[in-house]
């Protein structure tokens, strides 16, 4: 099974989130002193969220099968998410359910050879169009308690005080309707546009990260709203033990 290299996928998609979030407006020298209080508060409503929809599109990483390339995930304070992954060209997507402990993972024949390599073609025999059931409590899906808890990605996410790096109002927009306020300026050196919402509360619904190599949009919506419940049917997924047994025995 690939759950370890699903974990590291889905893993590195929460992590790339950080510097869009943990930005380096706070100096307090330099820049726009209301672009800053726009971030504070934004950061702080991204921090006090329940639950979240985060999305990602990496065009950096599009012609790389073993990098993610594209992501939405829903996921709330006590560990239920549901999401989908698209990794670069030829390497295939994968969804992923998780509720409580229980997880359930569905990924394409590409996924499954570019992950598995010489396996690849059989484990996706094996599997055919249904999901992979398993607990956070085996081994494989361990890690999951950790990538789809919203809870702990906030825990890593801080205000940044001690950068010099300006970032200005640039004009108003609308982004998925909603009108927004450009903020511009840059973290680690990279050229970052943030869009966060013009009326209160303030919250970041986008950002933009292009330059020296980097090219990401995230997106972050659904603030507060419960992760979708529905699980897939048992006709529809397998057990992990199961599959184990199919393969011992198939």
């Amino acid at each position: 099974m690939a759950g370890r290299s699903l974990i590291c996928a889905g893993a590195s998609a929460l992590l790339v989130l950080s510097p869009a979030l943990v930005t380096a407006a706070t100096a307090d020298d330099g820049g726009d002193g209301d672009a800053r209080e726009l971030v504070r508060e934004a950061q702080r409503n991204v921090l006090d969220a329940t639950s979240l929809r985060l999305t990602l599109t990496d065009r950096a990483a599009a012609g790389n099968s073993e990098k993610l390339t594209s992501m939405d995930l829903t996921l709330d304070r006590t560990g239920n998410c549901v999401g989908s992954f698209r990794m670069g060209r030829g390497g295939g997507s994968f969804d992923i359910v998780k509720r409580g402990d229980e997880v359930w993972m569905k990924a394409d024949r590409a996924y499954w050879k570019t992950q598995l390599h010489g396996q690849g073609d059989e484990t996706a025999d094996l599997v055919r169009d249904r999901y992979v059931h398993g607990t956070t409590n085996e081994s494989t899906f361990k890690d999951f308690g950790h990538a789809c808890d919203l809870k702990a990605l906030q825990k890593g996410l801080s205000l940044d005080t001690s950068s010099d790096e300006s970032l200005t109002k640039d004009g108003r927009a609308k982004v998925d309707g909603l009108d927004v306020i450009t903020l511009r300026g840059k973290e680690d050196g990279v050229p970052t546009t943030l869009y966060i919402t013009a009326d209160s509360p303030h919250r970041l619904v986008k950002s933009v990260q292009k330059g020296g190599g980097t090219d990401e949009t995230t997106g972050v919506s659904d603030y507060g709203e419960p992760v979708p419940s529905h699980t897939p049917a048992p006709g529809d997924s397998v057990d992990l033990s199961d599959l184990e047994h199919e393969s011992r025995h198939g």
